[in-house]
C-alpha cells in the first residue's frame, strides 16, 4: 500500500495530506500535495479466501484541483488537498467534497460496466451520420463492458475565503457544509455554489490588533445546529446556530489555565490546537496540540478531563523544534469506532494510541519492516538521558523529517490507515 518512496523519486506532489474513511469503511480516500485525490476500495470476502479479506485495492484516482494564481494579490494557489469529507452514500454512487487553501469540490464517483451501442444519429466510432442515409429505426441497446470508475465534479464552491481553508465538515442535516479558514467560517448549501453564509468572523477592524486565528471546526455530528471550533490559543468555542445568524458569541467556551510554572517562550505556539474531533456520541471533544491530546466533556468547560502526554520527551528540544520549523507542524488526532481509543501522530514515523478506560498507551511505528503482510506491530519506546536498553530508541536519535500528521480510523472495525509522508499504511487487528 506504498506511494513511491520519495528518497527515490524526491516527489513532493505525492506526500498524503489528508486521509479519510467513507461513512461505512468500504472505502479510503487520500489527498496529496500533488492536488490529487486516490480512492482505495477493500476486498470482498471470497469463500475460498476468508482472510483476503480487508485489503485495500486502488478503486479511483482523479485530480481533484490544479495549481492557480491569483493575480489582484500575485499568490500562487497550491493544488494541495488540504481536506477531503465523505458525504453517507443515498445511491449507487459516491460523493466526496475536497478542499485546497481556496476551493472546495464536490465529487461523483460512479461505476460504468454498460455502454448504449445503436445509436440512430450517430455512426459506432461517435461521428454523426448524414440524415439522408438514415432510412430505419434503431433501438439502442446497453452492452456490457469492463468496469470503469468515473469521477465528475458536480458543484465547485469558489470564491468565499480571504484566507486558506484548514477545515469542512459536512452537517448532520446532509443539506449543507461549513468551510473555515483562519478568520471565517462559510456554511454553504450544497445546491448553492455562488453563496455562502458567513457564521463566524472573528476578523478584528485593525489588523494590527489580531490575537488568534481559528485553527480547526467541526460540526456537531447528531444535532445540526452545533459546531465547535479551535483556536491558535488553545481554546475551543462551541457555537449554536439558532442563538444567532452570526455565532460570534460562543455558547460555551472551553480552556484549560496555564500552568505558570510550565511557562516558557514556547507556551503561546505549543498550546495552539491543530485538530478538533466530537467523538461518534457526541459527548466529548478531542483537541491535539502540539505536545498533548484532550479530551473535553460538553458539559464541562473550565479543563479536559483527560490530558495525553503524546511526545513530553521532545518538552526539551523545543528550541531546536522553533529552529527548523517542527514546532508549528500541525497533527491530527482520531477516535475509534466506539470512542474507547484515541489515536495522533508523532515524528520518526510513530503514532500514539491511547485506551480511555485502561488508562494504556502504545507507541508503534508505521515502517516498510512492518507493513508485510500479517506482520505484528511492536511497541516501541523512546529514551531521555543516560541509559539505553537494547529496544529503545533514544530522543536524540528521533527522525524529524518522518512525521506522521495525518491518520485515520474505520467507523466500526479496528482497522487504521496512517500516513508516513508519501507512503499510506493500512493496519489491522489479527484475524482468528
Amino acid at each position: 500500500m506504498n506511494y513511491p518512496d520519495e528518497s527515490t523519486y524526491g516527489n513532493k506532489a505525492d506526500i498524503i495530506s489528508t486521509v479519510e474513511f467513507n461513512h461505512t469503511g468500504e472505502l479510503l480516500a487520500t489527498g496529496d500535495k500533488g492536488g490529487r485525490v486516490v480512492i482505495f476500495q477493500r476486498e470482498q470476502e471470497s469463500k475460498n479466501q476468508v482472510h483476503r479479506r480487508g485489503e485495500y485495492n486502488v478503486y479511483s484516482t482523479f485530480q481533484s484541483h490544479e495549481p492557480e494564481f491569483d493575480y489582484l494579490k500575485s499568490l500562487e494557489i497550491e493544488e494541495k488537498i488540504n481536506k477531503i469529507r465523505w458525504l453517507p452514500q443515498q445511491n449507487a454512487a459516491y460523493f466526496l467534497l475536497s478542499t485546497n487553501d481556496k476551493t472546495v469540490k464536490l465529487w461523483k464517483v460512479s461505476e460504468r460496466d454498460k455502454r448504449p451501442e445503436g445509436y440512430n444519429l450517430k455512426d459506432e466510432e461517435g461521428r454523426l451520420r448524414d440524415p439522408a442515409t438514415i432510412t430505419t429505426l434503431r433501438v439502442p441497446v446497453l452492452r456490457p463492458m469492463d468496469l470503469m470508475v468515473e469521477a465528475t465534479p458536480r458543484r465547485v464552491f469558489a470564491n468565499a475565503h480571504t484566507y486558506h481553508i484548514n477545515s469542512i465538515s459536512v452537517n448532520s442535516d446532509y443539506e449543507t457544509y461549513m468551510s473555515a479558514d483562519d478568520l471565517r467560517i462559510n456554511l454553504w448549501n450544497f445546491e448553492i455554489t455562488n453563496q455562502s453564509f458567513n457564521i463566524v468572523d472573528i476578523k478584528p477592524a485593525n489588523m494590527e490588533e489580531l490575537t488568534e486565528v481559528i485553527t480547526a471546526a467541526e460540526f456537531h455530528p447528531h444535532h445540526c445546529n452545533s459546531f465547535v471550533y479551535s483556536s491558535s490559543k488553545g481554546t475551543i468555542r462551541l457555537c449554536d446556530m439558532r442563538a444567532s445568524a452570526l455565532c460570534d458569541r460562543h455558547s460555551k467556551f472551553f480552556e484549560e489555565p496555564e500552568d505558570p510554572s510550565n511557562r516558557s517562550f514556547f507556551s503561546e505556539i505549543i498550546s495552539s490546537i491543530s485538530d478538533v474531533k466530537f467523538s461518534h456520541s457526541g459527548r466529548y471533544i478531542m483537541t491535539r496540540d502540539y505536545l498533548t491530546v484532550k479530551v473535553w466533556d460538553l458539559n464541562m468547560e473550565n479543563r479536559p478531563i483527560e490530558t495525553y502526554q503524546v511526545h513530553d520527551y521532545l518538552r526539551s528540544k523545543l528550541c531546536s523544534l522553533y529552529e527548523n520549523d517542527c514546532i508549528f507542524d500541525k497533527f491530527e488526532c482520531v477516535w475509534n469506532g466506539s470512542d474507547s481509543v484515541i489515536m495522533t501522530g508523532s515524528y520518526n514515523n510513530f503514532f500514539r494510541m491511547f485506551d480511555r478506560n485502561t488508562k494504556r498507551d502504545v507507541t508503534l511505528e508505521a515502517s516498510r519492516e512492518n507493513s508485510k503482510p500479517r506482520a505484528i506491530l511492536k511497541p516501541r519506546k523512546v529514551c531521555v538521558g543516560g541509559k539505553r536498553r537494547k529496544d529503545e530508541i533514544s530522543v536524540d536519535s528521533l527522525d524529524f523529517s518522518k512525521k506522521i500528521l495525518h491518520t485515520a480510523w474505520h467507523p466500526s472495525e479496528n482497522i487504521i490507515a496512517v500516513a508516513a509522508t508519501n507512503n499510506l499504511y493500512i493496519f489491522q487487528d489479527k484475524v482468528n
